[in-house]
């Protein structure tokens, strides 16, 4: 991986965007196409199966001109039908957000809310799919406020014995880090975008739809027009999309995907593991607790408690004149905690200078 990079080039260790390698900006500065090409119809063809391929599914991937809340805003009003309740999992900013949007857009909302940085079991889902029938259940598999990896597999289990509910998953910080298997798992929608461990910059987001998705998205009449799910289906057949689609990621995408295959998914998997590992490590010898629920730890970032009592914003002023930043908390527990990203193409070495200067900002307070 290239590191030519400009001396002034701030390394980041946020949860998105995300580093970017030079390789893959300049794989954006292609030529133009119309979207309505032969050339970007054979563009849109070449990435579905290597999507499919790193979401480990057969079902279609759309590509959205959006962030994953687009598509939060495209599952939840293509998916729950009038009368009909959505069953979402809360445990963190984002999938509170989610919750929101689909309150937003007029759906009746029921949650399994618990405390940040613990995750929802199977055991609670189940409980709450004995009591009432819901169209969808909603949750995050890698809640970025938290830093809390959701046990995505053991819902999917649940949820067969209830095969009129879909299974909808926000998969943003976790998609190209932390293991996927959409098919095993029985994820009817599968979300994510761009800008996190698959290490794009932002601004597209892919789901996977399953074709009891379609099923469900055509009992609904009001589905609006830029995320209506059967508008996309009817582009997605002639490998297209509704609306201008933002075709300079794509290419970039093109390039990422045939560089993620190449490294191999589970090698890229199994790297993630060992960063987050390392700082797990280096984070509680260092006089830190680990904020999310042990068992529960995300591959692709870290979110430590602030024991230290640490000035975020100080510490990040020192760290960006030696090139690098790190991420506040969020949402409520901003100051309280700090986050270490560890995803996309962050390699261990890149860690390992991080937490020098880290150590060196600790030495003088």
């Amino acid at each position: 991986m290239s590191e030519n990079v400009k001396a002034d080039h701030v390394r980041l260790f946020i949860p998105g965007p995300v580093e970017v390698r030079r390789e893959i900006l300049e794989a954006q500065a292609q030529w133009m196409i119309g979207h309505r090409s032969k050339a970007f119809a054979d563009l849109f063809a070449r990435l579905q199966p290597k999507l499919k391929q790193t979401f480990r599914t057969e079902n279609r991937v759309y590509i959205f001109t959006s962030s994953g809340t687009g598509v939060w805003e495209a599952a939840s009003r293509n998916l729950v039908r009038e009368g009909k309740k959505i069953l979402h999992l809360v445990c963190g900013a984002f999938s509170q957000r989610w919750a929101e949007v689909s309150r937003l857009n007029g759906k009746e909302v029921d949650v399994i809310e618990v405390e940040w940085g613990h995750a929802i079991t199977a055991d609670q889902l189940a409980d709450a799919l004995a009591q009432n029938t819901y169209d969808a259940v909603a949750c995050v598999y890698n809640e970025t406020s938290t830093g809390v990896l959701n046990p995505i597999g053991e819902y999917g289990e649940v949820l067969r014995n209830y095969p009129e509910t879909l299974f909808l998953v926000d998969s943003v910080s976790a998609y190209a880090g932390a293991p996927m298997h959409i098919d095993q798992w029985g994820v009817d929608l599968c979300l994510t975008s761009t800008q996190k461990a698959f290490a794009l910059p932002p601004g597209m987001a892919f789901a996977t739809i399953s074709e009891a998705v379609l099923q469900r998205a055509a009992e609904v009449p009001y589905r609006g027009y830029y995320f209506d799910l059967l508008e996309m289906e009817k582009y997605y057949q002639k490998n297209n999309t509704p609306a201008t689609p933002p075709i300079a990621l794509m290419f970039a995408a093109d390039k990422q995907l045939d560089d993620i295959l190449a490294e191999g998914l589970e090698a890229r998997e199994a790297r993630h593991q060992q960063m987050a590992a390392r700082t797990r490590e280096w984070s509680l010898a260092n006089g830190f607790k680990l904020f999310p629920q042990e068992g529960y730890e995300s591959p692709t970032l870290t979110v430590i408690e602030n024991t230290r009592g640490i000035d975020v914003k100080d510490l990040n002023t020192f760290l960006r004149a030696r090139g690098m930043e790190v991420a506040n908390g969020y949402g409520k527990i901003k100051d309280k905690t700090i986050r270490i990203a560890h995803m996309g193409d962050c390699l261990p070495e890149h860690l390992e200078t991080l937490f020098a200067a880290l150590e060196e900002y600790l030495a003088q307070h």
